[in-house]
């Protein structure tokens, strides 16, 4: 059977500006997309229901913002619900703008396009070629042929949803209890008691699988193709994606080696709008993906779902030892394995992790969380993005802090998003103190730190944003560390002038180099360092040059 072209839609009430847009799409695109073109939001959905029938994907849609009886940002929000991953483009003016740059969060726009675009090699053109790459990047959970059954309120089955989104590896999720999860389970010859249960594309069943088993079935890499490398990248964050785009393109053989998804914190943000270069923000699956291909694109390898536990010298290499007892060896290490939120200390949160209870985003609980109250526990911008991003499916967002505002934690542009979503509620000096529920959250015990009164509430939903604790105890006595298990490195470990103890070379580490040389440290787990993505990212570039120097002078 033939497969459709995808379908570029263009909504405007003025015919002159309807088909000047169509016109210059068809000019560029029109031999391998089909647009459709329409005079009204009103119509413009029949148009979506259409395709939705015929089977047609769409690609991208461009809306006018000032249409009479629903506006650009109106038909865009209801489009989402028939085409969720189309990419959405908001025509405006120039006295428009305000209103784009809060459509941003409304439906979560990809860009404004100012009328008029001529020339539209330059205006137009440029900005649907990003679009249509990126729409062409993000997997459709729908058309996958990998399905997910478990339970709403099951932290094994939540445990494989997060792994495969944080993955990028599309699925359709089946609750057991309904008829086609159900019928797989049986199929299986399985019951509703033995989720989660995993069907591949080839029909493979994996009951209750491990990261490692889900990796292995579903194309992630996870076994090193050389035993010894130039550079060898411990986690895959922005730091650690920097350096291996930087390490393969500049001529290194790069691995990079992730325990879980590549990402990190980051890769979970909802959105990231103080990114140099996106002035209309990022998600950071989108981010974290471009990221990757492009590691891939110049050769890096990525290895996912694989922990590393030991660091030992191999002569004028390093060994990385895994926790399954294997080992890769290379002439240098970037070391950057990010942080973890703390865990929160109350009563009944651990026995209810991951049946309503979750650190980070989990942004695959989203859609669950329709009609629920959300609480969101953090004061910084991982939590604020959160916030955001929820209150569009929650009837209210709660966010728990103990200071007195947001200022001192979060960037001054989110908390003017923040007050401007008319459904989340800042709590400040308010701290968890307990959680109950049967299987599942359903009621969190707030304090008010200022007059030390309790009270009760209903919640179906917590999110936990609270301190960063480095993944680095595997090197405790290996590489130094500060108090908090931060790395130090560079002149952080010369005291006086004095090089540090055990320091074999005469020269003074470089600026990103551990206590051991050709080992140098980037990103969130390195003391001293700016906890933002830029700053990240420009850790891992600079540690690779830094690398070049040390292999030069071996």
């Amino acid at each position: 059977m033939n497969v459709p072209n995808p379908a570029i839609l263009t909504v405007d009430d003025d015919p002159a500006v309807s088909r000047a847009v169509a016109r210059d799409l068809r000019r560029r695109y029109g031999d391998r997309y089909r647009v459709v073109r329409a005079s009204s939001g009103a119509e413009a959905l029949e148009a979506l229901r259409e395709l939705k029938l015929r089977g047609v994907p769409l690609a991208l849609m461009l809306a006018d913002y000032r249409m009479p009886k629903m506006n650009g940002v109106e038909f865009l929000e209801a489009a989402m619900d028939l085409f969720p991953l189309a990419r959405r483009v908001l025509l405006t003016a120039y006295a428009d703008n305000g209103a784009a740059i809060d459509a941003i969060n409304v439906v979560d726009l990809d860009h404004y396009l100012l009328k008029p675009w001529n020339p539209p090699e330059e205006h137009l053109y440029p900005v649907v070629d990003t679009l249509l790459e990126t729409w062409r990047a993000t997997p459709d959970p729908a058309a996958s042929d990998i399905r997910v059954v478990g339970h709403r309120w099951s932290a094994p089955s939540f445990a494989v949803r997060d792994f495969l989104t944080r993955n990028l590896v599309p699925y359709r999720w089946l609750l057991a209890d309904e008829a086609e999860g159900g019928r797989l389970l049986a199929a299986a010859g399985l019951t509703a008691t033995q989720v989660p249960l995993v069907v591949t594309a080839d029909g493979t069943t994996l009951v209750r699988p491990t990261e490692a088993d889900l990796a292995a079935h579903v194309g992630l890499s996870t076994a090193p193709a050389a035993e010894l490398y130039d550079l060898v990248v411990v986690g895959g964050g922005p730091a650690g994606l920097g350096a291996a785009v930087y390490g393969a393109s500049e001529g290194l053989r790069t691995v990079l080696v992730e325990r879980r998804a590549t990402g990190g914190q980051a890769g979970q943000s909802s959105r990231i709008e103080n990114y140099l270069g996106f002035p209309d923000g990022v998600s950071g699956a989108q981010l974290t993906d471009r990221a990757r291909r492009q590691a891939v694109r110049f050769g890096a390898e990525i290895l996912s779902t694989r922990e590393v536990v030991a660091l030992e010298p191999a002569g004028s290499a390093r060994m990385l030892r895994f926790d399954d007892g294997s080992a890769t060896t290379a002439q240098s290490v970037i070391l950057a394995t990010g942080v973890s939120y703390r865990r929160l200390e109350a009563p009944g949160l651990e026995a209810l992790t991951g049946c309503g209870v979750f650190y980070g985003s989990a942004r695959s609980e989203a859609p669950s969380c329709t009609d629920d109250d959300v609480y969101v526990v953090g004061g910084a911008n991982s939590a604020g993005q959160a916030a955001v991003y929820f209150s569009r499916y929650a009837r209210q967002v709660h966010i728990l802090i103990r200071g007195d505002d947001l200022s001192r934690s979060m960037s001054s542009y989110l908390i003017s998003q923040i007050n401007a979503v008319d459904n989340i509620t800042v709590h400040s000096s308010t701290q968890v103190v307990a959680a109950e529920g049967d299987g599942h959250l359903e009621r969190l015990t707030l304090r008010d730190n200022r007059s030390g009164a309790t009270r009760t509430v209903d919640a179906s939903y917590l999110f936990v944003f609270i301190g960063a604790q480095p993944g680095t105890d595997w090197l405790d006595g290996v590489v130094t560390r500060d108090a908090k298990g931060f790395l130090l490195t560079g002149t952080d470990l010369v005291t006086d002038g004095r090089l540090p103890v055990g320091w074999p070379l005469t020269r003074a580490p470089y600026h990103l180099e551990t206590s051991v040389p050709g080992v140098f440290a980037a990103g969130d787990a390195r003391a001293s360092s700016v906890k933002r993505v830029a700053s990240a990212v420009g850790d891992g570039a600079m540690a690779v040059s830094l690398v070049h120097q040390y292999l030069e002078t071996q």
